[in-house]
């Protein structure tokens, strides 16, 4: 029942003192008198631990004037040890069973107009701090905690590039195990230990998505039997023990292609892939790099297959803002790190996809994968 995550690095003391400012702030700005803050990615954010997330309450009450505090059971207690509390301002409130937790959140804030609460905060917490804050009117913490964590600081920008290039050191390896005769989960099985031994905590998702079973974005491994000619999209990621994530994909093809269109079209998505990335800059907008790509892919005939959005943010998180998507007319800033993946996927054929993480800087953009981009096609 401990916590689950002890023992991880963290930010530094400065760099944690600085964010919980700045969540503060941006509470008060948002007219909310505090934010909740539940374990997960937003309280690693904010503390340097996710902490566990279980029928006992705990919180991060960051209130918009006034010290911090983290309620928290006492059995959890020793999961915190790491966290600099004292040297944060923080005020550790511990509880026994027996006792009424929410009331010491509500004991702390007093009388709340509003509270925004933690996005995923579980319903049996949310509908408990509810009845034990009165009148105050409950919100999201979503909105307010989430334009703090799309820039990237540099510390943060660090992590992203280690991971990708923990996540390209995998595919580089991808040709000792992708080939015909193999599942598509035997190849997963080989993909996911390599990127524990490339630095990863885990392998968050593996996608091996061979033939017909490429046109499907978000297939994950079968029992399907890969073939000589086959097209097939690798597509993995995970986090690194700092927390932060790597997701990357690169089409193969085991032999030389089986129909006569894949150079062709694949020399589309390309294009579109490298359009986008070469689009992106501070003041351009989400939107606008979403559109890059897709209207190459249209021009050539392929728009029906593009069936998903260009992009997404990514950090303490896979999918995170920003989203790169039409309808989002979010001017991007230095510091705001997202993938560029478009693809084309052809029902009952094959598909392709290629994936960068990327983030603005301050006059462009730098990718943190390095792969070629080219269709890798392998020895059968």
């Amino acid at each position: 029942m401990s916590s689950r995550s002890l023992h991880t690095p963290a930010p530094d003391t400065a760099a944690l003192r600085a964010r919980l400012d700045r969540a503060a702030a941006a509470a008060a700005a948002a007219d909310t008198d505090a934010l909740l803050i539940a374990p997960g990615s937003d309280l690693r954010y904010l503390l340097g631990q996710a902490g566990g997330s279980f029928e006992r309450l705990t919180t991060l009450v960051v209130p918009a004037d006034g010290a911090p505090a983290l309620v928290v059971p006492k059995l959890e207690a020793p999961g915190y040890a790491d966290v600099p509390t004292g040297d944060l301002g923080i005020e550790v409130l511990t509880w026994v069973d027996g006792e009424d937790p929410y009331r010491l959140v509500a004991g702390r804030l007093g009388r709340p107009g509003r509270v925004a609460v933690s996005d995923f905060t579980p319903a049996l917490h949310v509908l408990a701090l509810r009845a034990a804050l009165g009148d105050a009117e409950q919100t999201l913490a979503g909105p307010v905690v989430r334009e703090l964590r799309m820039r990237k600081d540099a510390t943060e920008i660090a992590a992203l590039r280690a991971a990708g290039a923990a996540i390209d050191r995998v595919h580089a390896r991808v040709p000792e195990w992708l080939r015909a005769g193999r599942t598509e989960a035997e190849v997963g099985a080989d993909i996911t230990a390599a990127i524990v031994e490339e630095g990863h905590t885990h392998a968050d998702f593996v996608i091996v998505g061979s033939g017909p079973n490429g046109a499907s974005p978000h297939h994950d491994v079968s029992d399907r039997v890969i073939q000589r000619g086959d097209v097939v999209v690798v597509d993995i990621g995970g986090p690194l023990p700092e927390g932060y994530n790597s997701d990357c994909t690169r089409t193969y093809c085991v032999g030389e292609p089986r129909d006569a269109d894949v150079a062709e079209t694949y020399a589309v998505l390309q294009s579109a892939q490298q359009a986008a990335v070469d689009a992106v800059r501070p003041g351009a907008t989400a939107e606008s790099i979403d559109a890059a790509a897709r209207e190459v892919i249209a021009a050539a005939g392929f728009g029906e297959y593009f069936i998903h959005r260009t992009g997404h943010g990514i950090g303490l998180d896979v999918h995170e803002e920003p989203y790169i998507i039409a309808g989002n007319p979010l001017p991007l800033e230095p510091g705001m790190a997202f993938s560029v993946e478009p693809g084309i996927y052809q029902s009952g054929r094959w598909g392709a996809r290629i994936e960068d993480i990327v983030v603005c800087t301050e006059d462009g953009v730098e990718s943190f994968n390095t792969r070629p981009h080219e269709l890798v096609v392998l020895d059968a």
